[in-house]
Formats: C-alpha cells, structure tokens, sequence
C-alpha cells in the first residue's frame, strides 16, 4: 500500500510471519533502487527481488546517461516495459507479483506509481494492492491528499493495515515501512522506529476501541 503526500510518499506492507523462528525483519517487501526511489512488492518475494534489481539498474543507466535522478514516470515505464516482454515470450513466465515504485525528485516532487504483472502502469494518490486491496481502497479515498502529510500518513496506512489483516491461520504479521519525503532529505528509507511504533500503537488502540465499541 502506498500513498502520495504533501511532502513526500510512504508505503506500507503486511508481511505474515510463517514460522516463530524467524528473526525479525526477514523477507523484505521494500527495496532502494536509488537514493530517490524505493520500491515495495505484493506477491511472490523472488520475482519481486528480480523486479527492484531491473528497476535498479535502470535507475543507474539512466543517471550515468543524463547525470540526473530518473523521473518517476521513465522509471515505472521501463519496469512495466520489461514486466511485458515476460508475458510475450515462450521461455519466459510473467512476474507473480505488483509492484508499488516511490519517488521523489526536485522537478516532479513526490511520486507514486504501481505496476502490474501485465506491464500496465499508473499513477496515484494513494494504490493498495494484493490481499484485502478492496477494503483497503475504500479507507484510502477518504483521505484528504491535498492537506495528508507523510507523518499522518505512516500512522493512517498503520490503521488501515491492521483493520484490513485477515488471516484464518491466526498468523501474526510485521508492519514493513518505508518514505521519500522532505523529512528524509529526498532519500528512500525505512520508517524511524520510534516513529513506526507509535503509529502501531495507534493503530492497534483505535482497533481494540472498536472492537470494545462493537460488543
């Protein structure tokens, strides 16, 4: 799930935790492209770790090219380019996985686009993809994105994630967060851990005053 923001873009990921013995922080979701630009995935982990490395290679080509930051819009075409060609070749299988691209320059400002197995790609306020993306899409079109700034958001995208997991096994899940904004200086990077905890903590408040509310 991502969002775009006054000041920047912040994107969020529920990753279930499979077995107790997993030490925390394993299977990233959120990947650095480059200083300006992150990318998060919801799918299959391997083809997203193959979809961050080409869209870190095109990040490179690019600024040894022009000497400058790739824009958004150059960056999600050249993933969604290469996610295509997977699904015109014979020897190929297309990317089981959606891909959420985060960027931040001084010409465009904050940026956010999403691309999927096929190699369409779009542009948005704010894009939930993968398990429960309906009811996520509902909670983020009520959002304000002309007033939303990225602190706001990382606690809003916390709330969202914890109200809409879903899971039967009853698996516990990490929260995965990362922003490009002004607060980072224009860099893509995890979320500060105190600011990550108190926005879950929020989170799982206001979800535990519901649920007191409902009985």
């Amino acid at each position: 799930m991502g969002v775009r923001c006054t000041d920047g873009v912040v994107m969020a990921v529920e990753k279930l935790v499979v077995s107790k013995l997993l030490l925390p922080g394993t299977g990233k979701r959120i990947f650095t492209v480059d200083r300006h630009a992150g990318v998060a995935i919801a799918g299959l982990i391997p083809d997203g770790r193959q979809l961050a490395s080409v869209a870190r290679d095109e990040c490179k080509q690019y600024t040894d090219l022009w000497g400058s930051p790739v824009p958004a819009k150059v960056l999600s075409g050249r993933v969604s380019t290469w996610a295509h060609a997977h699904t015109t070749m014979g020897w190929y299988r297309p990317f089981g996985c959606n891909a959420l691209i985060a960027v931040m320059t001084q010409a465009e400002g904050p940026q956010l686009w999403m691309v999927e197995p096929s190699g369409m790609s779009y542009s948005y306020f704010g894009c939930a993809v993968g398990k429960g993306r309906q009811v996520a899409k509902v909670y983020l079109e009520k959002l304000d994105f002309a007033t939303l700034t990225c602190r706001q958001a990382v606690t809003e995208l916390a709330r969202i994630i914890y109200k809409c997991h879903d899971d039967p096994s009853g698996k516990p899940f990490e929260l995965e967060m990362s922003w490009v904004c002004t607060e980072s200086g224009g860099t893509h990077c995890s979320i500060p851990a105190d600011i990550q905890s108190a926005a879950e903590a929020a989170a799982k408040a206001a979800l535990e005053a519901e649920e007191e509310g409902a009985d």
